[in-house]
């Protein structure tokens, strides 16, 4: 048995389109133009090649896109006061600040700064806190689109087994959330599990997210599961060059698996169009409007 491979760069545009649509309908009935505010600290070489692609993505879908670079030394105050204006500007919908931050910044006080309302990334602690309180919240991008992957092999999660390696408040810990929100049966595992073969081998659905190499291995994953992929890794091929793989041991887990996500090509893809998707929620929850259809 050969796994399907879920095309995540055709579920993205599938989403970024629909997205779209009611960034028109919104702009049509409402007036309101939704904005997405990036900010960049210091010049990390992936963080410039994601904040180029949520700006093409942003402006693609209509929306307006504010893009805010400072130095790598900013001072944390003059960062703090481009948040508390950005958090004031009504035609700011959604406030991103592009991670990781240099050493010299506190990441947990940058993030708290940020209007909940506004906070497209999901990861302030009132948003956290709502999402694992089961209540209506701005959830993080990676697993919102983990969700949207799994769900077009399974219409409905509801009593499916489902297991995330990984605990991150990125990753790890809001899937858990979502996944319970779908009516999951859910086990979170992480490096300091005891049995983690065993623990897999049971679940249907398998979320993995540890950023180790090929990790997962085809015996640990029951026949026919559907397989998500979050891993981004570079491991080094001749004359200094990588490659890109995930946490799962892609060609041997696609033997067992029925449907899994290939690295690249399967969750990252994801990543930008939820954070288009949480762009337009709040900036319909900030005017009053009806949640729109996506």
């Amino acid at each position: 048995m050969t796994a399907r491979i879920i095309d995540g760069k055709v579920i993205a545009a599938e989403l970024r389109a629909r997205v779209a649509e009611e960034v028109a309908r919104v702009k049509r009935e409402h007036q309101v133009t939704p904005g997405l505010a990036v900010v960049l600290v210091g010049n990390d070489p992936a963080s410039e090649v994601y904040v180029r692609s949520k700006h093409t993505q942003t402006q693609a879908a209509g929306m307006a896109s504010f893009e805010h670079k400072l130095p790598a030394d900013v001072a944390q105050a003059n960062l703090l006061a481009l948040i508390e204006k950005l958090n004031r500007d009504p035609t700011v919908h959604g406030i991103l600040v592009q991670l990781p931050l240099p050493k010299s910044l506190h990441t947990e006080t940058i993030i708290n700064a940020i209007d909940p309302a506004k906070d497209v990334d999901g990861l302030h602690p009132n948003n956290a806190g709502r999402l694992a309180g089961g209540f209506a919240a701005l959830s993080p991008c990676t697993p919102l689109g983990c969700i949207i992957l799994t769900k077009s092999v399974h219409a409905s999660l509801e009593g499916m087994n489902a297991i995330v390696i990984g605990r991150s408040n990125l990753v790890g810990r809001p899937l858990v959330q979502l996944l319970l929100n779908e009516n999951a049966t859910v086990t979170i595992a992480h490096s300091r599990s005891k049995d983690l073969p065993q623990l897999c081998a049971r679940a249907d659905l398998v979320y993995a997210a540890v950023g180790k190499p090929e990790m997962v291995r085809a015996g640990w994953i029951k026949p026919g599961a559907t397989v998500i992929d979050v891993g981004i890794n570079r491991l080094p091929i001749a004359d200094g060059k990588t490659r890109l793989v995930g946490d799962i041991a892609f060609k041997e887990v696609s033997e067992v698996a029925g449907a899994i996500t290939p690295v690249p090509g399967g969750v990252g893809q994801m990543t930008v169009a939820c954070l288009l998707v949480n762009t337009l929620r709040a900036a319909c929850a900030l005017h009053g409007l009806p949640k729109p259809a996506v």
